[in-house]
């Protein structure tokens, strides 16, 4: 049987956490969502360290990553993605109200797939998270574990 892919979520604002989950599953993407609070737990998470010692490897479908986080922002978590061998293949989604410009090449420059900043209007952040969810996590189609 198919097994889907887990979303893995690295946002600090439990409220966006909670409106991109129900905007995740409000439009039927049947994905597991981890979230994490801050780029050193999605490190730990990707990796299977920390709190994250158990998980069953493997990589998530994509991580919508929040760039203004504490303990490691999320410029910092990709740069170290991209680094690494082993996570560099993973998708990578900007969600974050950062409008500003270099935070925007700064990620393009790192290698992110994709950079949306969060609408304020709950239904436009609905409808961004329903679009992302549904190109990544169900129409990306991505390389085997591995492959580089």
């Amino acid at each position: 049987m198919f097994e889907l892919k887990t979303i893995l979520l690295a946002e600090d604002n439990p409220k966006d956490s909670e409106l991109t989950i129900e905007a995740l599953e409000e439009n039927n993407l049947v994905n597991r969502i981890a979230v994490v609070s801050d780029g050193v737990e999605a490190l730990e998470y990707l990796r299977c360290e920390g709190n994250f010692l158990n998980r069953k490897g493997g990589n998530p479908a994509f991580i919508l990553l929040d760039i203004k986080m504490p303990r490691m922002d999320g410029i910092e978590l990709l740069q170290i993605i991209r680094g690494d061998p082993k996570l560099k293949m993973i998708p990578v989604v900007i969600l974050s109200s950062s409008r500003e410009e270099r935070d925007l090449i700064t990620s393009y420059n790192l290698g992110v797939n994709a950079y949306v900043v969060k609408p304020v209007n709950f239904n436009e952040f609905t409808e961004a998270v329903k679009q992302i969810g549904i190109f990544w996590a169900v129409l990306n189609e991505l390389p085997p574990e591995g492959v580089a």
